[in-house]
């Protein structure tokens, strides 16, 4: 292992300290790694901790003021078993699709509390979210008609609101969202003209929504972005043909990725909007705040399991082959998002046997590209086929976001324990 200065001076992951551990075994959802693959079955899988679930949920009740509602951003892993365990401990469910809207509403969510975003909605999923009776986050002028087709259809108005896309930006996220040319809502100064077309078609106006960006870990950003998007909605407000009833404040909230990275901050958030729950009672006193989080909420929650089959030594590298790869973890590869890559936190779990030995290696997957790269030259428990490696982090954006069917692997097992 590389001892140097420099070796011991550059920075480490923050701890993944969520999971227990039993021996030399991590604890998944109560049960050692080793013998919940073996409940699973086989490897690769991914394995969401719905203890972890719920904590997570729970921590964030503690640190926001009750009045401001939790929604689950679904796209962040929409498994329909942790959709239905999501649905039952949050406020509402946001939704990007009609395939995700399905899901939400068999997984019992409430029509009244579930948003459905994005843009390029076609009419036939526009026509089924007013059907289903949710609010539909106009994105496009071009989404007014066949809403209003199908209020006329239904005999019932279309609840919608506006996603606007804002005049800022949300500084310091992974990805931004909002502020500049974005395919992302409509752009502020369209929004009053916007405001009274959807008022002459008979439409029934909630709200806004505004989502500046994603995967940030500074508090004073998420802040500074919240308190610009209240002032935003309360100048568009002016033009509302009805009392604002819904203000989507966005989410933005991150977690820890990669070396040198800390935990996100709640208590200065939390104070925030506290001080815009205050505001809304009197500026706006018929409107409720909404924050949307995905990957906050489910991202640590989530580990991604595959077994070495292979231990390979290239002139003089270790590369420890997996059953599973890019193919099942694009993010983890650093193909989703990563300008430059660097490792996710991952893990090697000996089976039958315990080791404190330490070694460099690189984790690969099974595919014939040099892009299936799990972790470049980390420091590993020293590992033989047949161990576990372990991707953290993984409970956000892993199967549903990856590549399943490339090179015709297998797809990969989930699971909620």
């Amino acid at each position: 292992m590389n001892d140097t200065p420099a070796a011991r001076a550059a920075p480490v992951h923050a701890p993944m300290s969520q999971f227990g551990e039993a021996g030399a075994e991590l604890v998944v959802g109560g049960m050692p790694l080793s013998r919940l693959a073996a409940k699973v079955g086989s490897t690769p899988f991914y394995a969401y901790d719905r203890g972890l679930l719920r904590a997570r949920v729970a921590e964030l009740r503690a640190a926001l003021p009750p009045a401001v509602k939790l929604h689950y951003a679904m796209k962040a892993n929409p498994m329909p078993a942790v959709v239905g365990w999501m649905a039952g401990l949050v406020d509402g469910v946001d939704v990007a699709s009609a395939g995700e809207l399905k899901v939400a509403l068999d997984a019992g969510a409430d029509p009244a509390e579930v948003s459905f975003a994005g843009p390029g909605k076609r009419d036939a999923e526009l026509r089924q979210a007013v059907a289903a009776g949710v609010l539909v986050n106009v994105e496009s002028a071009r989404e007014l008609a066949p809403l209003a087709a199908a209020s006329q259809a239904f005999g019932v108005p279309a609840r919608v609101a506006l996603r606007v896309n804002p005049d800022f930006e949300l500084k310091g996220s992974g990805m931004k969202m909002g502020g500049g040319p974005k395919q992302f809502g409509v752009d502020v100064e369209l929004v009053p003209a916007l405001l009274a077309e959807l008022a002459r078609l008979g439409l029934a106006f909630e709200g806004f929504h505004l989502f500046a960006g994603s995967q940030n870990l500074r508090a004073e950003s998420i802040c500074e972005a919240q308190q610009k998007s209240f002032a935003l909605a309360l100048r568009l407000a002016e033009y509302a043909p009805s009392p604002v009833r819904f203000l989507n404040l966005g989410g933005g909230f991150g977690i820890p990725y990669f070396p040198g990275e800390q935990r996100l901050d709640l208590a200065p958030i939390g104070a925030n909007l506290a001080e815009l729950v205050a505001r809304a009672r009197s500026e706006l006193p018929a409107t409720s705040l909404v924050i949307e989080l995905g990957r906050y909420l489910v991202g640590e929650a989530g580990v991604y399991v595959t077994r070495i089959v292979d231990r390979k030594v290239s002139r003089g590298q270790v590369f420890l082959v997996t059953d599973g790869g890019l193919n099942h973890h694009l993010a983890a590869s650093g193909n989703f998002g990563q300008v430059v890559r660097k490792n996710y936190p991952v893990t090697v779990v000996p089976q039958g046997r315990r080791s404190d030995a330490v070694e460099i290696a690189s984790v690969v997957g099974p595919l014939c590209t040099p892009l299936d790269l799990l972790a470049d030259r980390m420091a590993l428990p020293a590992a033989e086929i047949g161990d576990l490696a372990v991707v953290f982090q993984s409970g956000a954006y892993g199967a549903s976001a990856s590549p399943q069917a490339f090179l015709g692997h297998a797809p990969c097992a989930e699971v909620l324990v």
